[in-house]
Parts: structure tokens; C-alpha cells; sequence
């Protein structure tokens, strides 16, 4: 196969996961705001109260697929500031009830990270606090383990509970209802990170705070969603500004552009969950026959469009580079912190192979073609990078 160079037509882009191409209505969205909504929305003059109106509509069309209200969904300057607010700020308004925060082995790095820092913060009576719990381990699946999460959900201290919808990584899908009415039942606030799911599946209605990402599902970077339910308990957090929840506000063309884009998304969803579950079946059937693989993640309960496996004997960034020259664009590791080189924390709490790893996240334009080619291509590149580390004859 000859190589394929970056940008033209050859190329297959299978590193959807986290920033999909953007969907050709919130192409068309961006346009029209750039005219109409320019100006502040927080001015009272003409121009701002035209960009307020697009920035209104943007909340409610998001609200309506998040069956949220429009004055509980906010923008953000990205998913990870969502993240980061939705902990700071649930954690600051139930100092009183503790400052243990419980969150799963494998939720994003992002996410861990927060909750450590909030954690850490003093209680206002001065009275000592208990750490956070260690975050509650994953079956080989990677699936949470749902008795673990709900028995630290209900200890004393808890000020919030932190647990993906799905993992963006491997695709395990977890089992947010039961830990939603655990967590009900105790008076603590549920954050669900539904980053690598809206979009994709049907949005789950057991949340209290749903932290989601339009350039997963065909939107634009520069933008994150924030919903936070009105019964939910929360302190500003940062420097002081009229939206707590994005401090300077957010480009209105872009949360335009992300909410047309979550609407046109939604339309087909169920036809489209359809068809590219069904080609991650064939991808991970065909990438099974390789031999020394591991297919990772839930083969059922899962994220239709996502699909990992780790080879033994293989460098993964080397896999990556060799598939990229036949034109493939794949993942590997994290999708969070690839960039370190460090070894994936969600491989590493599953227990499975951390090196030799492939993430494929196939987008809505994807065809059974171009997975029948990487299908094709995937077995000669593996054995060329095994021949490459001196183990092709293992």
C-alpha cells in the first residue's frame, strides 16, 4: 500500500474519540454567529442582546438533549475546565457535609486531578477531615466496582461523587443509575462525565451535575457544557465575574456552533449507534485473530464507536507511526495523556497490557470500507514493528 500523505483523500482518521471533524451544520452555525453573535452578550445595546439571544437558544437546544433546564446548562472554555469547575465549586458548597470527594480508578486525569486538589482544601469549622478514599478500583473490563463505589458513596465526610457515564478510553459503560440512587439516598451530589458519550448513546437522566464535550460528538474545541441541577449545592469558585462558571464568558459562535451540532447528532443517533457498533464488532473480531493480543473493554456493555487492544511485544508508539505511514490516524494510550508517554492509568487499574496499545473511536462519516482496509493493513504492521524490536519470531 503506498503511503498516504496528512490531508488527502487516502488518509482514514480513526482518532475520533475527544475531536471529531466537525459536522457540517455547526460549519454553517460558526458562520452565521460570526455575524450575529460577535458582540458580548452581556452588554445591553443591540449587537449583545442579538448574541444573547444565540447564546440562550445554544442552552436550550443542549438543555432539551440533556433533559436538563435551560438555566441549568452553562458553557465553558472546554471540557476540562468543566471538569475542573464542576468539582471546585460542588465541593466548595458542601464544605460543611466533608471534603471526601470518591471517583472511579479509570474516570480522566483531569477529573483525578480536581478532586485531589479539592480535597485538600480546610474545613470552614477547622475540624480535622478524612482524605479522600483511593479511587475505587475496575474489574478487568473496566468496569467500576458498583458495591465498592456505593458503600464510599454512603460514608460519613462525603462531599462528592465522581463516576463517567462511559470510558472514553476502552468504552465500558458504568453503572451510573445504581450509584446515582446510592448516592441520592445519602445526600451526595453525583458528577457524571459524559464527555465520550453525548452524542453517541442516550443521555442518562441519573446526574446531578453532566459535564459534556461538543468536539467529541462533531462540535467544536474551545467549548465545554456544564449542567448542574438547581438542587445542587455549589460555591463560586476563581476570580469573581458575573458567570461563575466561565470567568470572561465564552465565544458565543462557538457554543452555537457546538449546540446546532449536538441537535443534527441527535437527529440519527439511534441509526448511527446502529451502524458503527456493529463495525466495531467486525474491528474487534478481525483485530482478535492477531496473535498476542488483548482486546480490552466490555464486549457488551460499551460505547458503539470505540474499540482498544494492546499487542504483546510491541511499542505502541511505534504501531502508531507505522499505521499513520499506510495512512491511518489511531490512538494510543490515554487520549488525555498520550502526549507524556507514560503508561494509560485506565490499562494500568484494568490490569491489562499498558504497552502496545490502539484506540480506535470511528466517527459518523467512517465506512465499513475504511475498516475493512485497516483491517487488512493492521497484521502487516504489528509484525514490522515486532521484526523492528527484534521479536518477529516469538
Amino acid at each position: 500500500m503506498s503511503h498516504a500523505t496528512p490531508g488527502t483523500p487516502d488518509r482514514v482518521h480513526l482518532d475520533n474519540g475527544g475531536r471529531a471533524p466537525w459536522h457540517p451544520l455547526a460549519r454553517q452555525a460558526f458562520e452565521q454567529a460570526l455575524g450575529d453573535g460577535w458582540a458580548d452578550p452581556r452588554r445591553l445595546h443591540a449587537e449583545g442582546r442579538r448574541a444573547a439571544r444565540l447564546l440562550d437558544g445554544a442552552r436550550e437546544a443542549v438543555a432539551a438533549v440533556l433533559g436538563a433546564r435551560t438555566q441549568e446548562v452553562h458553557f465553558t472554555p472546554s471540557h476540562t475546565s468543566s471538569l475542573h469547575t464542576a468539582v471546585a465549586s460542588a465541593a466548595a458548597g458542601r464544605r460543611r457535609a466533608g471534603t471526601a470527594i470518591v471517583t472511579s480508578a479509570v474516570e480522566r486525569s483531569a477529573l483525578l486531578q480536581a478532586a485531589a486538589h479539592a480535597a485538600g482544601g480546610a474545613h470552614p469549622t477547622g475540624a480535622a477531615q478524612a482524605a479522600s478514599p483511593s479511587p475505587v478500583p475496575v474489574d478487568r473490563l473496566g468496569r467500576v466496582d458498583t458495591d465498592a463505589m456505593i458503600s464510599a458513596v454512603r460514608a460519613p465526610g462525603v462531599a462528592l461523587a465522581a463516576l463517567q457515564y462511559a470510558n472514553g478510553e476502552v468504552g465500558t459503560v458504568q453503572p451510573v443509575e445504581a450509584v446515582h440512587d446510592a448516592a441520592r439516598a445519602a445526600g451526595v451530589p453525583l458528577l457524571v462525565d459524559a464527555g465520550a458519550s453525548v452524542g453517541h448513546v442516550a443521555v442518562p437522566a441519573t446526574w446531578d451535575l453532566l459535564a459534556a464535550d461538543p468536539a467529541d460528538w462533531g462540535g467544536p474545541a474551545g467549548v465545554g457544557v456544564l449542567a448542574v441541577r438547581q438542587r445542587v449545592r455549589t460555591a463560586p469558585v476563581g476570580p469573581e465575574d458575573e458567570d461563575p462558571w466561565a470567568p470572561g464568558g465564552v465565544s458565543v459562535p462557538l457554543a452555537f456552533a457546538a449546540a446546532v451540532a449536538l441537535q443534527a447528532v441527535e437527529a440519527d443517533r439511534a441509526a448511527q449507534e446502529a451502524r458503527r457498533r456493529e463495525l466495531v464488532e467486525r474491528l474487534r473480531a478481525e483485530v482478535s485473530r492477531i496473535p498476542d493480543v488483548e482486546v480490552v473493554g466490555d464486549p457488551d456493555g460499551r460505547l458503539p464507536h470505540v474499540a482498544t487492544f494492546s499487542f504483546l511485544y510491541v511499542d505502541g508508539e511505534a504501531l502508531v507511526t507505522e499505521l499513520d505511514r499506510h495512512g491511518f490516524a489511531v490512538g494510543s494510550g490515554s487520549a488525555c495523556t498520550s502526549s507524556t508517554l507514560e503508561p494509560s492509568h485506565v490499562l494500568a487499574a484494568m490490569g491489562v497490557l499498558t504497552h502496545g496499545n490502539v484506540r480506535i473511536a470511528l466517527d459518523r462519516t467512517t465506512t465499513a470500507d475504511e475498516v475493512d482496509r485497516f483491517c487488512a493493513v493492521l497484521p502487516g504492521a504489528v509484525t514490522r514493528v515486532r521484526e523492528m524490536l527484534g521479536v518477529g519470531g516469538l
